[in-house]
Formats: C-alpha cells, structure tokens, sequence
C-alpha cells in the first residue's frame, strides 16, 4: 500500500529575550495589518484597533497593556524537564505499532509591567525509537512575542516561531503528526523593530520599522517523500517594512481631520531571487459622524513590483536541483518582471467605537490594481471573553505572511499544544484578539502571491476553566514571471479552510485536563496538486504528586485524507504517559 507522503522536520526558534514594545499611541503595523485599511490615516481621534488609525488615539492593544500594568508586575518563569512513552498505531493505510521515548526541556513564561510585556512558550524534545521502523528525532518548537518601552513614546517589539507541517506534493502544508521528526519540514520565523509616537504642538506623528526573517527547513527524509515539486518549496526571505504618519486630529486646525502617510514593503525570497516591493503614499480625511462613528477618506499613488530570475539550466535546457532540493538561481540573467502595479488607490473607511469594548472597521478602495476590502472587528462582552473577526488583503511572499501573522499575536497568551507531540496546535490561548496561525502555513510554495481571507476566534474562561476556538479561509492567488521555471505557478489558486479548537480547567488543587481538535482544508487548481485534509483530536489528564512533580495520561488521533487515488489516507492513534518536573 502507498503511505502517505509526508514532508516534515522539527521547528526551531531564535531565542529572543523578553525586552520586546509597548506602542504608546497606535500606528499600522510595520508588516501590515492585514485586517486594517490598507491606505492607513491620521488623524482620527477614535484610538480604533486597525492599521488606518493614527497616533492620535490609543489603540486596544495599548489600553490592555497599560491597565494590566496598574496592578503591579507580574512575572511568570516555569522552566521544566519531561520524560515520556509513547506509542503509536497506524490505522491505515497500514498497522504498525511503534513506540518511542522522549525526553523533552522546555520553558513557559509571561512577563507583565507597565512599560513591557512578553510571553513565551519554547521547547526541545528528542525522540529515541524501540525498533527499526521507529526512528530517532529531534524537534524545537515555541512561540514569543512581546515589547517593552525604550523611552516615552518609543517602543520595540519583536516575535519568533518555531513549528512543524507536513509538506505535501505541491506545496499543501499539514499540521505535524505524531510520527518522528525526521519526516517533516522546519519553519522558522522572526521580527523585531521600533515604533516612535509623539506629538508636535497639535500635531501627532508616528512611525515604525519591522525586519523580518523566515526560513523553511527541509529534512532529507521529508524531500524524498515528494516528487521534482519539491523544489518549488519556500526557502527562507528578508522582509523590511517602514511606516510614517502625521496629522491633525478632528477639532484642532480644522473640524476634520487631516494628514499624510506614506509606507514601503519589501520581501527578499532566496528561491529565484524573488522580490515583492510595495511603496505608497497618501493623504487622509477624517470626517467625524457621531461620538461613536468617524469615515475617513484616503488617495494616494502606489507602485507595487514583483519579479524574479529563471533557474540555471544543464546543456538540454533541463532547470538544475541543488543538493538543498531547490532550483538554483541563474545569478546572470536579468530579473524578469511577473507583476507592475502603479497608480491611483484611494480608500474609504467607516469606524464605529460604540465602547471601550467594543470597536468595528470597515473599508473599500481600490489598491493591487483592483478592488480593495478589508476590517476589524472586536467585541469583549466581559473581561472573561472575547471575539474577533478580520478580513485582509495584502501581496507578499510565505515569509511576510508568517510575519503579519506573528505580529498580531497577543503579548499575554498560554500556548496550546498537542499533549503527544509537543507540538503547537494553530491558536494560543489569551482574551486578547488575534490568537491563531493556522491560517498562514497551509501552503508554503516559494512564489509570491495576493492572499485574500478572513479569521475569527473566540475565547473564554468559566469558573475553573477556559476554552477558544479559531476559524479561517486563506486564498492565495500566485504571482510568477512568465519565460521562467516559475510560469507554470502563475496564476494558482490555493485555498486553505482551517479551524482549531481547545478547552481545559481544573479538577481540584492537584489535577486538571484538557483537549483540542483542529482540521484543515487544502485545495488548488495547481493539476500537480491534489486537494488534502488535516485532521486531529487529543485530550489529556495530569496529577500533581508532588509540589512540582507532574504525571500525565494522553491519548489523540492524527489523520490525512486526499482525493488523488494513488495515495492512500493515513490514519495514526497513539498514547502518552509521562512525568513533568517544574523548576
């Protein structure tokens, strides 16, 4: 029988230390906020929670900062080591039984103050197989994201990932599995820059900076797993990104506001040396309505290019493979122009902020070349529970996507992870907005592409426990230069629905439980690239037997389904005992 194709490898993350910042007045995002108006503002008063507010108001993100910190600093440092079995039976396609050890070190930390915060979650684990079919394997994963305040009104923020996927043919990317690490790819990712907000007289003035670095990490295992499309596979990318507004707030010169803005994006992907650059400027319009509601009108010029080279080519004319499984760039050609976008964009937005708990942005314009739609939406009815919703638009490569995605996590959040695996599952647990990822690993093809979707999530905490969940769509339509080996990607559609879900709480002093489910949905009209699904349910029990001596009982379920006939479903069960030692 056919096994699934897996392509794999453990995650490892860039330490980071916990001085990360605070944005003491809110500014778009350096990577882009892909929720927020893509024109950006000034000048609006509201202090709404997306990129088209300016430094005039403070933003969700901040307010949260600042009244956590009234209470006093609060810091949370739980560094442990995990001996564990497991053992773990394929369903199908076939019936092996395989069992491992792991022995695992990890640290879980939060950082609150007044003027910083972080939170983090990194572990490394080391798998030693009983048998030969059962291998060894290594694996770091986590998750940190935080800031601190430098000086009044200056900031730096900064956020790294580590997690595994399964890269299928094609590019169609998985939640890892239970198996060893050997089998599945590594993805890395990292940011860190400034933000500046001051006031000048009336006058508010903001800006930021963000650098950014992702990589993805190929096992030997996982490229032997796949077929010549592997070399299509993201490599690793530099992102920079750079953000400036000023404005006059509604009311102070003028009854509307008024102000000017300008941005630029860049992305640096090493496969075929692709480049998405994006430089904008603008003026905005904030037209107060009500109280609670302001619409604001932007226009502005963008320039938005992408282009690439062709791959080295053998004496046929046959694209040469590197040692890494990847093309390999032919640094004397010329760069080869896939996308020139310049013109006019304009963009309006309607906000409404009825409360501190509430706050909704809408907007429409025109930017790519085509229509332009995209919001916010935020709504905590208690400070026991939250909801968010955010539709975006935005062109960039795999690496730029993980970056905005990273730079919206929440800087106070427990990360969820699979008992069995250790590995991350999709959302971090927090009350505040942004809590998921899933949406931007499902594919991770090396071209640039326009990614259209929406995400929402939800959280909560009753009595003694909590529980979220997460759901999304991600359309991704690739960008490619034609006459290069990329052409054949121009043009691709690729379409992820995913959804993530946890719950758990306490049973008494010294015991507890938990469980999660996740699920994904991968599709393409790529004719190489059949459609895929993810799936996966685990739930555990611990019990203290000591003041830091943990046991724990898990059992989950993994599986992967595919409409190509040639490739049977993989089903895998497995199970986990194992004792945790806090420091």
């Amino acid at each position: 029988m056919t096994r699934m194709k897996q392509a794999s490898g453990m995650v490892a993350l860039a330490a980071l230390g916990f001085a990360l910042p605070t944005v003491a007045y809110a500014q778009s995002t350096g990577f882009g906020s892909g929720a927020g108006s893509a024109m950006g503002n000034a000048g609006t008063g509201m202090g709404s929670d997306t990129a088209s507010e300016a430094p005039s108001g403070k933003s969700d993100r901040a307010s949260r900062r600042g009244s956590r910190g009234q209470g006093g600093k609060r810091v949370e440092v739980a560094p442990y080591i995990e001996v564990d079995q497991i053992v773990t039976a394929e369903l199908s396609p076939g019936d092996d039984v395989l069992t491992y050890t792991q022995v695992a070190v990890g640290v879980d930390a939060t950082i609150q103050g007044r003027n910083n915060g972080a939170s983090a979650s990194v572990r490394y684990q080391r798998q030693f197989g009983w048998g030969r079919k059962a291998g060894d394997g290594d694996v770091i994963s986590g998750v940190v994201r935080g800031y601190a305040t430098v000086v009044p009104g200056v900031t730096i923020e900064a956020g790294a990932l580590a997690s595994q996927v399964n890269v299928e043919n094609g590019g169609s990317a998985l939640a890892a599995g239970p198996l060893s690490g050997n089998g599945k790819s590594t993805v890395y990712s990292v940011y860190a820059g400034p933000s500046v907000a001051t006031r000048v007289g009336d006058l508010d003035v903001g800006a930021n900076y963000r650098a950014g670095f992702t990589k993805v990490e190929q096992s030997n295992a996982s490229r032997d797993l796949q077929t010549g499309a592997a070399a299509d596979v993201f490599d690793k990318s530099v992102v920079q990104s750079a953000d400036v507004q000023a404005g006059f707030a509604p009311g102070t010169v003028l009854p509307v506001g008024v102000g000017v803005g300008g941005s630029f994006y860049q992305e640096d992907i090493s496969n075929l040396d692709q480049r998405a650059r994006d430089m904008q400027a603008r003026a905005m319009v904030t037209v107060p309505v009500s109280r609670t509601v302001q619409v604001v009108g932007a226009i502005g010029y963008e320039d938005v290019e992408i282009s690439s080279r062709d791959a080295l080519r053998d004496a046929d004319g046959a694209p040469i493979v590197g040692s890494d499984g990847r093309y390999v760039t032919d640094k004397s050609t010329p760069r080869s122009m896939a996308y020139d976008v310049s013109g006019l964009i304009w963009d309006v937005a309607v906000m409404w902020r009825p409360s501190r708990r509430t706050s909704l942005s809408a907007h429409f314009g025109r930017r790519y070349g085509s229509t332009s739609y995209g919001g916010t939406l935020a709504y905590a009815p208690s400070d026991r529970s939250q909801f968010s919703v955010a539709v975006y638009d935005n062109v960039s490569g795999f690496g730029g996507q993980v970056n905005r995605a990273l730079d919206q996590l929440p800087d106070d959040f427990e990360v969820v992870r699979d008992p069995i695996t250790g590995e991350l599952r999709g959302c971090v647990a927090s009350l505040d907005g942004g809590n998921c990822l899933s949406g931007v690993l499902g594919s991770v093809r090396s071209s640039t592409f326009r990614a259209r979707g929406i995400s929402a999530n939800y959280s909560m905490k009753f009595g003694r426990m909590s529980a979220g969940i997460g759901a999304g769509y991600d359309r991704r339509k690739y960008i490619a230069a034609q006459n290069t080996i990329l052409a054949a990607a121009n043009g691709v559609l690729d379409e992820n629905w995913w959804l993530a879900a946890y719950v758990g709480g306490d049973l008494g002093r010294d015991a507890g439980w938990s469980a999660n489910v996740y699920a994904n949905w991968v599709s393409s009209n790529d004719p190489l690239t059949g459609d895929v699904a993810g799936y996966g349910a685990s739930a555990s029990y611990y019990k203290m037997f000591a003041p830091r001596l943990r046991g724990t009982l898990a059992i989950g379920i993994d599986g992967a389904k595919y409409d190509t006939p040639s490739i049977d479903d993989l089903w895998t069960a497995s199970a986990l005992a194992g004792l945790r030692y806090t420091f």
